[in-house]
């Protein structure tokens, strides 16, 4: 299974601390969203999109160059994020309009993943910020974790479709 990272990581790096975790399981190609087009993920069967959370949602590159996708066939793809708030199912559900998104495109959802990351933002930054010292080891390795998952489902996946054929 062939694996692209597409993220964008702004202010602290926090992002990107989360994509190269999660690409070193994965064995993915990492590239920031100014970077990519969509002839380059036609080469892909995994497709992970990801950034920080601004106003509750995906940075707005993310969610344009979405916009811009012609629609899919077999592809699978994943969100991630790293946010100054925890994600709260039904109160901060940050990755419904990029998985709307996504999924309008014709993209297979295969999970989602959100930690906290440092925060800077307006007040917060009076007193260095919210969530000192994320994404952490353990956050990582969460995103690993979900990462091994991934893979293993994608694996069972493809398995189940060349069984088919």
């Amino acid at each position: 299974m062939k694996a692209l990272m597409v993220y964008i990581s702004v202010h602290h790096g926090n992002t990107e601390k989360v994509a190269r975790a999660m690409a070193k399981i994965l064995d993915a190609d990492l590239v920031q969203v100014k970077q990519v087009d969509a002839i380059m993920l036609e080469q892909y069967d995994l497709i992970g999109f990801g950034s920080g959370i601004y106003f509750g949602k995906h940075h707005e590159s993310l969610l344009d160059f979405v916009d811009k996708l012609p629609v899919v066939k077999n592809k699978k793809a994943f969100i991630f994020s790293t946010s100054g708030l925890r994600k709260i199912p039904f109160v901060h559900d940050f990755d419904k309009p990029l998985r709307k998104k996504l999924q309008r495109k014709g993209f297979d959802i295969m999970g989602e993943f959100s930690c906290r990351g440092l925060d800077t933002y307006r007040a917060t930054k009076l007193v260095g910020g919210v969530n000192k010292g994320r994404p952490n080891a353990e956050d990582l390795k969460q995103a690993e974790d979900f990462a091994r998952d991934l893979k293993n489902s994608g694996d069972s996946y493809l398995n189940q479709i060349l069984l088919s054929n």
